[in-house]
């Protein structure tokens, strides 16, 4: 099975966030990082991307966005995370 791709958007300083790449690290999964901090160009994608998200992390997930580090958590209690990131 081929490896999803995996984008996040996210903020300095952010615990969220910090949990977010731990828990996608610690399964091995290479993900592609936009920092937000600034706002900026990313910013405004992330809102076309994601309408209605104004919190990070966001984690996207096969240009399917999934929420935060709380919702891909949830996933991977399921055993429903794995599939989705190709493992």
């Amino acid at each position: 099975m081929a490896r999803a791709k995996v984008e996040m958007y996210s903020k300095w300083g952010c615990p969220y966030c910090v949990a977010a790449k731990r828990l996608l690290e610690a399964k091995g999964v290479a993900f592609e990082e936009y920092d937000i901090t600034m706002g900026g160009p990313k910013r405004a994608e992330m809102l076309q991307r994601v309408p209605g998200a104004f919190t990070v992390p966001q984690i996207l997930i096969d240009d399917t966005p999934y929420g935060g580090f709380d919702d891909i958590s949830a996933l991977d209690r399921q055993g429903r995370l794995d599939p989705l990131l190709g493992l």
